[in-house]
């Protein structure tokens, strides 16, 4: 499937604009590493852009749910694995053994805590953000308080980068995409 038709797959399961949000930002933040580690950048990107396609609709069986979803669609078992890798150790037994399947993991909870960073921000933006700021936010475990601190270490430690690595990169990523992804947020609703 091409990113087009991954896009209204996901649609078919999604409907609130924050999850579809998430996704486009999880697609773009995989797509930048992607391009960082020299891998090919549209299949981390499908990868991010589904990773959570069941979880507004079924929360319960969460990278269950998907495996269903993902194979009847025709996606090929490396998607499957790669999408739902991400939640190991949390909702399935799925381990993320390559490095994109690392990168997601490390990188789903945290563009959450830096996208309501963001939000806390003046300019609302991405664009200003420093990586001192961000650890602030992470040390403070009532801010957005959903956004799992032991998972993104555990991803930091699973890639063996260091939260600052990973943290910096991670804004970068999201700074990069910030404009587009409003743009196509702009043009759904």
């Amino acid at each position: 499937m091409n990113r087009e038709e991954c896009l209204t797959l996901l649609k078919q399961y999604n409907q609130e604009p924050f999850h579809i949000e998430h996704a486009l930002t999880v697609e773009a933040v995989m797509k930048y590493f992607a391009k960082e580690l020299g891998y090919e950048e549209d299949f981390w990107g499908i990868v991010g852009l589904l990773h959570d396609i069941d979880y507004e609709r079924y929360p319960e069986e969460h990278c269950v749910k998907a495996q269903e979803i993902l194979r009847k669609a025709g996606l090929p078992e490396e998607v499957i694995h790669g999408v739902c890798s991400h939640g190991y150790g949390l909702v399935v037994d799925i381990k993320p053994e390559h490095e994109m399947e690392k990168v997601l993991f490390a990188v789903d909870e945290l563009t959450g805590l830096i996208g309501a960073a963001a939000k806390m921000r003046p300019s609302k933006s991405t664009k200003d953000m420093e990586v001192s700021s961000l650890k602030k936010k992470f040390k403070d475990k009532k801010f957005a308080a959903g956004c799992s601190r032991d998972v993104i270490k555990q991803g930091a430690e699973m890639l063996n980068w260091d939260l600052d690595t990973l943290f910096e990169k991670t804004i970068l990523a999201m700074r990069e995409s910030e404009d587009t992804i409003r743009e196509e947020m702009n043009k759904i609703a």
